[in-house]
């Protein structure tokens, strides 16, 4: 059985496909590509259809990830069948969890970082999209800096099912 996580910020074009491309290198890494479905979404809907922020993309790609991406816009319904919700910052969390429409899935929501035991009580990701290229990368570190706590709980999770 698929474990499916979805990563939310506001447009889905900056810092969730950020998580989304390095969190799937991630369980691609790990062997878990056939186990684990990885997506993005944002709370809004104003970019759905356009690519990834260029900026977004070239420190991705300078990484060494993918960044070719498509937005679109987180829906209540999607809760059926995720496991996961990551949200990028506090805001996104209370959003995804007023959307929740069970308090199981309200439960199913977490912040990024609060897979990061170096991120202390900070736990939002910045939005860089108004700041410059300094801004991305910090973002991107901070994605990956979360991402390996982030698969030690999903592989968790994912060989709880398999026994």
């Amino acid at each position: 059985m698929t474990y499916r996580v979805c990563f939310v910020c506001t447009g889905n074009i900056c810092r969730s496909p950020m998580a989304e491309s390095v969190f799937r290198a991630r369980v691609a890494e790990a062997g878990l590509d056939g186990l684990v479905e990885v997506g993005s979404a944002g709370t809004g809907g104003w970019h759905e259809g356009d690519g990834a922020d260029p900026r977004t993309v070239s420190v991705l790609e300078h990484s060494g990830y993918d960044g070719g991406h498509t937005a679109r816009q987180f829906q209540p319904s999607w809760f059926a069948r995720l496991d996961l919700v990551i949200a990028l910052d506090s805001g996104h969390l209370k959003a995804l969890r007023r959307l929740a429409p069970t308090p199981e899935d309200a439960a199913k929501v977490r912040l990024l970082r609060s897979y990061d035991p170096a991120a202390g009580d900070d736990l939002d990701v910045p939005d860089p999209y108004y700041g410059g290229m300094d801004g991305f990368e910090e973002c991107l570190e901070m994605v990956e800096a979360a991402s390996e706590g982030l698969l030690a709980a999903v592989r968790e999770q994912v060989e709880g099912r398999a026994a």
